[in-house]
């Protein structure tokens, strides 16, 4: 039986693929579409939720809006493994935190027009002052056949949040307040009356304004992710959190499908809405994933009962970016525990369940890296600070199954534009393909 392994990953070229991905995905809509053509590429077919799934064994996707589900059940049937196969997961996130536009965004104010935004998740403010940015996201349209949504992309840059003049807040340097309501709003033309956002939009997705029904629709920042730093060992890149996690998750899993025979069925997950607490059609307390793992054990021949066998021996890692050690602010991490860039995979660990590590899942992702031959970091917040989450507790509530909660390392989590390093992508991605394929 042949695995992936970490030669399989070059550095420089995880790098660069990371950088495409990131620039080419403003949305969860988009990173979905361009997982999806990568899956494509690797012969992974698109299937509707209101089909029935093929019996046959294959390589197959779905998405719903911005989530998707793929697995490949060929390794699995080449080893005669049955219906109760247990499954690997891979699971992460396609959104970020960002401003997103209200559905009755048009206004002017002192000669400026502008338009309404509602911050997503839990952006650093800071972070979307005097910055270039565009637009992207889903938009509803009336067509003859009905409603269809549309992408956009406009990565022009067309907005700003303009910062108010340090001779005007004089203690702007020593303490700044942003109020999300007043001082956040981008300006995006000058006159007396407001601009057509409807109008503005349907230009870009082909449709007249009143056939623009509704919209899903975010700004960006424009500037393109690069590497930076004396040697360019670094990204600097919007959305790392958590583009990063399903740019590898997707690499991990177009490797860990080269298995002539596997004893588990590998399975990426990327999850809408995390950011906001996963509570939604498609986020990961919805029935996304367990309606897919069912049918797929459907499909198989098996039944109720083959589903649960199933999940009993499933093992699921959630992958979500994690904090490296900032070197201006030691003191805000656990001293036992430092985390650096470009030094490998994370294990996070929290005693409260904010992560879902345990000794069994954690044990799993020892032994991927291990496989992998790539080095492992531990990750555990300070016991008097408040710790994040993931998508990985509730992927374990709703499954039963061993979870382990892993990351790649960076900073400056939820900015506009945030650093990881250049090398990890490509251990991140090695980790991960040997967990879904494990010796």
């Amino acid at each position: 039986m042949s695995h992936p392994a970490a030669g399989a990953f070059d550095a420089d070229s995880e790098a660069q693929g990371l950088i495409e991905f990131v620039d080419a995905s403003p949305s969860p809509f988009h990173a979905c579409a361009q997982a999806a053509d990568s899956l494509a590429a690797g012969g992974f077919a698109e299937l509707s939720e209101r089909e029935p799934f093929p019996t046959t064994p294959g390589r197959y996707l779905v998405r719903r809006g911005g989530s998707l589900v793929a697995w490949d059940t060929t390794g699995a049937a080449a080893a005669s493994a049955g219906a109760a196969t247990p499954f690997r997961v891979v699971g992460a996130h396609t959104d970020s935190p960002t401003l997103r536009i209200k559905p009755q965004p048009d206004h002017v104010s002192a000669g400026w027009q502008m338009l309404g935004v509602e911050p997503y998740g839990s952006p650093l403010l800071n972070s979307w002052l005097d910055r270039d940015l565009g637009l992207a996201g889903r938009v509803a349209v009336r067509t003859a056949g009905g409603v269809q949504t549309r992408l956009l992309h406009d990565g022009q840059p067309v907005l700003r949040v303009a910062q108010l003049a340090i001779h005007l807040d004089r203690g702007a340097n020593d303490e700044l307040h942003l109020d999300k309501q007043r001082h956040l709003v981008p300006l995006w033309g000058v006159g007396e009356a407001p601009a057509d956002f409807r109008a503005y939009v349907g230009a870009r997705v082909g449709a007249e304004p009143v056939d623009v029904l509704a919209w899903d629709v975010m700004v960006c920042p424009v500037q393109p992710s690069t590497r930076i730093g004396r040697e360019r060992d670094l990204i600097a890149a919007p959305r790392l959190d958590n583009l990063a996690t399903s740019y590898a998750g997707v690499r991990a899993l177009l490797a860990a499908a080269a298995a002539a025979e596997a004893r588990h069925v590998p399975v990426l997950v990327l999850f809408d809405h995390e950011e906001v607490g996963s509570t939604s059609e498609r986020g990961a307390t919805s029935t996304l994933l367990p309606s897919v793992l069912e049918r797929v054990v459907a499909a198989a021949g098996g039944g109720r009962e083959d589903y649960w066998r199933a999940l009993a021996g499933t093992v699921v890692a959630s992958g979500d970016m994690a904090h490296a050690t900032h070197p201006n602010y030691p003191d805000r991490h656990e001293p036992l525990h430092r985390i650096r860039v470009n030094a490998g995979p994370v294990l996070k660990v929290n005693a409260n369940l904010r992560y879902a590590t345990d000794s069994v899942g954690a044990a799993a992702f020892v032994e991927a890296c291990a496989q992998a031959d790539v080095p492992l970091q531990t990750f555990v917040s300070r016991s008097d600070l408040p710790c994040g989450s993931t998508v990985g507790p509730f992927t374990a509530a709703l499954t039963g199954a061993a979870t382990v909660d892993v990351g790649a390392p960076m900073l400056s989590m939820h900015s506009a534009r945030e650093l990881c390093g250049a090398a990890d992508p490509a251990m991140y991605a090695a980790a991960l393909a040997a967990f879904l394929a494990p010796d």
